[in-house]
């Protein structure tokens, strides 16, 4: 059956599904020796779809998994300043997944990895809305409080040009705010409260949609739940197998 070539490449577990369309528009794709262009289909079943002249591999079986990263490891498969990345933590079993978004050096918490770029894809689409749980350590500055703090972050925001969506937040110790949001902007929870006149001393993602970091303790992983595979699975569906960026 053809499909998109970028679906088919991320289905391969070659790269995310964005990455496929740039690789495409690159010229560097080819079905049966011609070179292909971004929003042609395939069927990799009849016919040879190759990337830089080599055939993809076989399809694979998905692999997900959610692990608790911990603070001073970056999120990324290398790292050219030589430090521990997550998949330096990981097994060799599964050192082929790939992070679904990111969580900056000094933060720490879940994060889920999978060899599906359509799962990566739809867990990380601004489309998708998936809400992103946060435990943060804070400390008001400038004569602020936690309290006018709470009320700020309850409101929509303006970051970098960007206008924020209100964040669900509630103190639930003192100094430590439970903080939700779904859009995933890079250090989005620290420019929030940042703005909101708090000092973010430590940042911890508790939990991503369906998926929660549960008894996992820094370094830790485990393979997803049944229920939370299915949860994954209903992102996929839910995003469509022509959705693009």
């Amino acid at each position: 059956m053809k499909e998109r070539l970028q679906k088919i490449i991320a289905a391969r577990g070659v790269a995310s599904r964005r990455a496929a369309e740039g690789m495409i528009s690159a010229g560097r794709v080819t079905v049966d020796g011609v070179v292909a262009a971004l929003g042609d289909s395939a069927d990799p079943e009849i016919q040879r779809v190759e990337i830089d002249g080599v055939m993809l591999p076989e399809a694979r079986e998905y692999v997900y998994i959610a692990m608790y990263k911990p603070r001073g490891v970056v999120t990324t498969r290398k790292d050219e300043q030589g430090r521990r990345t997550v998949l330096d933590i990981l097994p060799p079993e599964v050192r082929h997944t790939v992070p679904a978004g990111r969580l900056d050096l000094s933060s720490e918490g879940l994060l889920i990895l999978s060899n599906d770029g359509d799962a990566i894809y739809a867990l990380t689409h601004p489309s998708a809305e998936v809400e992103k749980t946060y435990i943060a350590w804070c400390r008001a500055e400038d004569g602020g409080t936690i309290e006018g703090a709470l009320a700020a972050l309850r409101r929509p925001m303006v970051i970098e040009g960007q206008t924020l969506c209100p964040a669900k937040a509630r103190e639930i110790s003192p100094g430590v705010l439970l903080i939700t949001v779904h859009e995933g902007k890079n250090r989005q929870i620290r420019n929030m409260c940042r703005q909101a006149g708090l000092h973010v001393t430590r940042l911890k993602r508790s939990a991503e949609g369906g998926i929660s970091l549960g008894e996992l303790r820094p370094g830790q992983w485990r393979y997803l739940t049944d229920t939370e595979t299915q949860y994954i699975l209903s992102l996929k569906e839910r995003a469509g197998p022509e959705r693009r960026t």
